[in-house]
């Protein structure tokens, strides 16, 4: 099972960068250890252009931790901010994030469309998840696919993303999206990682990757 966590950090909103959560301080026990000897994130086993996911994809965050550096994650509403943000990666030779909002979903398939039940969420997220997968591999580079944070009362979209993830599953051996982030920080402490514990039950056997934010740490989301 996959999974990272969102901290607060005291004195900051910037959050915490992804952690294993079984992982120790203790050096002969840090998971990201190996990555710090690979030249490139191109010797990861496995990396390939275009979206990556499952182990891949979370090996790509432990080469990414043990060299320093940030993967940088665009919230996208269009075609053009997704060629916009595979441009700039390929030109810098980086992998890139490329993630969808409950609103931004929503915007990316038309706001004509009626909403209530989440279901322009849910179409605009894996209509803009299928764009990438078909132009991401022209721009060379490795890209994650992800959902932003996702509150209690947006569930059904979540819900609805996990749907599509299972069947492109059944048709390719791999999920729709490379992770989804669940923030259910607004809940008591115990709901939260309960909720989110179910949840990474359902998509461990699907290969995602699973992002929750535990604590407040400032700033205001989408939707």
């Amino acid at each position: 099972s996959l999974v990272w966590l969102t901290l607060p950090r005291p004195g900051t909103l910037a959050a915490a960068p992804p952690l294993n959560c079984r992982a120790t301080p203790c050096r002969a026990m840090d998971p990201c250890a190996d990555f710090a000897k690979m030249a490139s994130f191109w010797d990861i086993p496995g990396m390939k252009p275009g979206v990556v996911t499952g182990e891949v994809a979370w090996n790509l965050l432990k080469f990414a931790k043990a060299k320093g550096f940030a993967i940088p994650a665009f919230n996208c509403v269009t075609s053009s901010s997704c060629n916009s943000v595979l441009e700039a990666a390929a030109k810098l030779g980086m992998p890139a994030y490329i993630q969808f909002s409950e609103g931004g979903s929503a915007f990316f398939c038309g706001k004509g469309l009626a909403n209530d039940k989440k279901q322009a969420s849910v179409l605009g997220a894996c209509a803009g998840a299928h764009y990438v997968r078909n132009v991401a591999p022209a721009y060379g580079i490795p890209v994650l696919v992800h959902s932003d944070h996702c509150a209690k009362k947006l569930l059904p979209w979540f819900d609805g993303m996990l749907e599509a993830d299972a069947e492109h599953f059944k048709l390719y051996g791999e999920p729709l999206f490379s992770s989804h982030m669940l923030d259910l920080s607004e809940e008591p402490h115990d709901e939260n990682v309960g909720i989110c514990a179910n949840y990474l039950k359902k998509m461990a056997p699907l290969n995602l990757i699973l992002e929750m934010e535990i604590g407040i740490t400032g700033g205001v989301e989408d939707g």
